[in-house]
């Protein structure tokens, strides 16, 4: 089976798709055969980024979602359905940060709420309201973005750790709840990307990666694409529940 060939016909929704990491899925999901929409709050960017990607002749949509409004998700479901003729797959990428750099102490409550409700409460209603069109797939996988930074306690940045530790306890016991109907569940946690979402973070985290990878050298886009087309696919039929790290290394579990 060819790479781009991998993913033929198959009928993906990619939140957080705008920038960064989801659009880097997008593209190679399309270029891997499948139909994609592509879904964030940048309701501007998100039409400009499935404009591009469909301007090299690849079948992306855009649409528009808040994770934090359960009726937009509700809403952005129903069109990716009504516009795809179902779903085969959804990657669960749109987060937020916004907490980096605070101690525990210095953390304010209601970033932490705000980070909490979008990553945990919204991957969790994004993933209900797909439920009836990925059984009715056959063929149905949940990809979850989690992070390496529960694996190894990222210090100042404790709402987001804890946010992503929760979803691959999610991931787990979703996996067992939809098992029963032929739907996978899994989560790639990616060390720290260049990608426009962090070049916020200080040099020195950048720099901790640097030095403590066994592949010593910057993580991009694509070094995480492989891993998500392969969750997406036939190839991983077999696998439901498993978190799979893609940091080069830096952590090891």
């Amino acid at each position: 089976m060819s790479l781009n060939s991998l993913l033929q016909g198959r009928r993906v929704m990619i939140t957080g798709g705008a920038r960064g990491l989801g659009y880097a899925f997008a593209e190679a999901a399309a270029r891997a055969g499948a139909r994609v929409v592509i879904a964030d709050i940048l309701e501007d960017r998100v039409q400009a980024s499935a404009n591009e990607l469909a301007a090299l002749g690849l079948d992306v949509s855009g649409l528009s979602l808040d994770l934090a409004d359960p009726a937009s998700i509700e809403r952005c479901v129903s069109a990716t359905v009504d516009l795809l003729g179902g779903l085969d797959g959804l990657v669960n990428n749109a987060s937020i940060t916004n907490s980096g750099g605070k101690s525990c102490e210095e953390l304010e409550i209601a970033m932490f709420d705000r980070v909490l409700q979008v990553n945990v409460r919204g991957t969790w209603l994004m993933t209900r309201a797909c439920l009836p069109a990925l059984r009715q797939s056959g063929q149905g996988a949940v990809v979850n973005l989690a992070s390496d930074t529960p694996l190894w306690g990222a210090p100042n940045l404790l709402a987001y750790t804890a946010s992503k530790g929760a979803v691959i306890a999610m991931t787990r016991s979703l996996a067992r709840e939809l098992g029963g109907d032929g739907i996978t569940v899994n989560a790639i946690a990616p060390g720290l990307v260049e990608v426009e979402a962090t070049q916020y973070v200080p040099a020195a985290r950048h720099q901790l990666y640097l030095d403590q990878r066994a592949l010593k050298r910057s993580q991009v886009p694509d070094d995480v694409c492989g891993a998500v087309l392969f969750a997406l696919s036939d190839l991983s039929r077999f696998i439901t529940g498993q978190t799979l790290p893609v940091n080069g290394g830096f952590v090891m579990p």
